[in-house]
């Protein structure tokens, strides 16, 4: 990686708990990904971008700013991609994966809070992350009580925070509150860009999140194959690449590498070691960089991770917005038709995420469920019953894993990992 000190310096980060920060990255990285076998060639770039996570793309966002453009910073894949790029700005995503400023963050916040808003908190607070530091608007969402919470205290203590207001309920009223939450993101996107949204702009925009979105879906389409021609873990990557990479240059790649998947598959070779592994999805809380402990404990007890029902993945792409909408309210509307769709524990009732958990057991032919829940996560937690219940209706073996961010458990997980991947085989 190139020097970017000066760069980093400039945004005010701390630069020797940075230096901790991406020093504990390659080792992990190589041991969970790069000691794979017979990966595709074509995740040498996905491999470059997390080498240079702090590097390159945070370089293009001061190029892109110093051209008059913004960059937007959000934790949940409620906030409308597509009015950010239709406004000129970037998109990226702050949620973070490690425990490095945890003790800043539990200088303000309770230590019982779940590890994703704790880190994403720490992160700011340490200043130990580039992307928070080159943002001109952070956006929150009331997705969960920590969430909502957190985003008080950071924007009365920390940095200025706007808040989208997520109904709880998907009623007529619902969606009435969350088209207003829609325009009214617009206007501020307006504001902080100084520039007006307009149709054509605001339609391109769709067309090309929408392409990002079918891209991925291809790749989730893919690893249907059994065996499936990608590992869990490279595909999880790129899914979690998809926050922050520059759009077109991603779905270029991940078609790139698509292209070399499916002829894989006419030529049967595999991710796998043995065509017989089970296959398992992990469904529940996101998997943010660099938490890779899950999916690596899976895949190295002999299943085959080939579906993530979480932020990091269906919830994310599995829905387009409806294109050549007309007026930029007619898309708006398209937009927060879409956006609804997605089926977050934090509404109720939440039958929709019990059926598309079964529904995608099935299209994968899924041999066994692990039910990943981050400590302190109540929303996941608590639906966890209904989930359990709806698949032993339906004869498919679940295991529940609550976590965090550390290590320490790291043994004990594997043991019941390797035993639930036994029971399946």
């Amino acid at each position: 990686m190139a020097d970017y000190c000066k760069m980093w310096e400039s945004l005010g980060i701390n630069l020797e708990a940075h230096d901790q920060l991406l020093g504990s990255i390659p080792p992990v990285y190589q041991q969970i990904f790069l000691d794979q076998e017979n990966r595709p060639q074509a995740m040498s770039y996905f491999d470059m971008v997390v080498m240079e996570i702090h590097g390159l793309r945070i370089q293009e966002l001061q190029e892109h700013k110093a051209k008059g453009g913004t960059v937007v910073g959000s934790f949940c894949v409620y906030v409308p991609e597509e009015i950010v790029l239709a406004a000129g700005g970037l998109n990226v995503g702050l949620c973070a994966g490690a425990e490095i400023g945890f003790d800043e963050a539990e200088k303000i916040l309770p230590r019982n809070l779940c590890p994703l808003i704790k880190s994403a908190f720490g992160f700011k607070m340490s200043r130990v992350c580039p992307y928070f530091e080159s943002c001109n608007l952070i956006v929150g969402e009331n997705t969960c009580d920590g969430k909502k919470k957190a985003w008080e205290i950071m924007n009365e203590e920390v940095v200025p925070v706007y808040t989208m207001d997520i109904p709880q309920v998907k009623s007529e009223k619902g969606k009435e509150l969350w088209l207003d939450e829609v325009k009214k993101f617009k206007n501020k996107m307006e504001e902080i860009s100084g520039k007006e949204i307009e149709a054509d702009k605001l339609n391109k925009s769709i067309k090309l999140v929408n392409d990002k979105r079918r891209a991925l879906q291809r790749l989730s389409n893919l690893r249907k194959n059994k065996p499936s021609p990608i590992s869990g873990r490279d595909a999880l990557i790129i899914e979690e690449i998809a926050f922050y990479d520059d759009n077109p240059r991603f779905i270029e790649k991940v078609n790139v590498l698509c292209d070399e998947l499916e002829e894989r598959i006419r030529k049967n070779e595999s991710a796998q070691k043995t065509a017989s592994s089970p296959r398992v999805m992990i469904s529940g809380c996101p998997m943010v960089v660099p938490n890779w402990k899950l999916p690596f404990i899976v895949e190295s007890s002999g299943a085959s991770l080939v579906c993530e029902e979480s932020c990091t993945g269906q919830r994310y792409f599995e829905d387009l917005v409806v294109e050549d909408n007309g007026s930029v309210g007619a898309q708006l509307e398209a937009i927060a038709d879409r956006y609804l769709k997605i089926d977050c524990s934090c509404f109720t009732p939440n039958q929709e995420r019990i059926d598309n958990i079964v529904r995608l057991a099935k299209e994968f032919e899924i041999d066994g469920v692990i039910y990943h829940v981050l400590q302190f996560c109540d929303p996941y937690a608590v639906e966890y019953r209904r989930v359990e219940k709806a698949l032993e209706k339906e004869g498919i073996p679940v295991l529940k894993i609550e976590t965090d961010y550390g290590q320490e458990d790291s043994g004990q997980i594997k043991t019941r990992v390797e035993a639930f991947v036994e029971m399946i085989s």
